[in-house]
């Protein structure tokens, strides 16, 4: 089970986000796992016997890109198993995690979507 914080409100974000993938984020030094979403692994992150999700990853991540438009506010939630912190991101292209999947860029996870924010606000 994955450590969880206790849900508040969301924040606007104090910087402008870089896509580091189709499903992270950096900003400054933290770095953001979208919430309930799965993309495309970059070449070579994909370990030995682990199931990534098919597709392009550079096409995953240019799509993400073009969803990143101030202003930002992010709700987190917890943090991953590598310590990223695990959160619900929204720009003025709405939610990021929602935009995504629209794309098809990324694969929902709904035993990734601590407290259903994802499953909820992208129907």
């Amino acid at each position: 089970m994955l450590p969880l914080m206790a849900l508040t409100a969301a924040q606007a974000l104090a910087c402008t986000p870089i896509a580091v993938d189709g499903d992270t984020l950096r900003c400054g030094r933290e770095r953001i796992r979208l919430l309930a979403i799965d993309a495309p692994e970059m070449p070579g992150h994909c370990r030995r016997g682990r199931k990534c999700v098919v597709g392009d990853p550079f096409a995953s991540r240019v799509s993400l890109e073009a969803a990143l438009r101030p202003p930002f506010t992010i709700r987190r939630v917890g943090f991953d198993h590598y310590g990223r912190t695990l959160a619900a991101v929204s720009g003025a292209r709405g939610d990021l995690s929602c935009w995504q999947l629209r794309a098809r860029r990324a694969r929902y996870r709904p035993d990734w979507d601590n407290r259903q924010l994802v499953g909820s606000q992208c129907r």
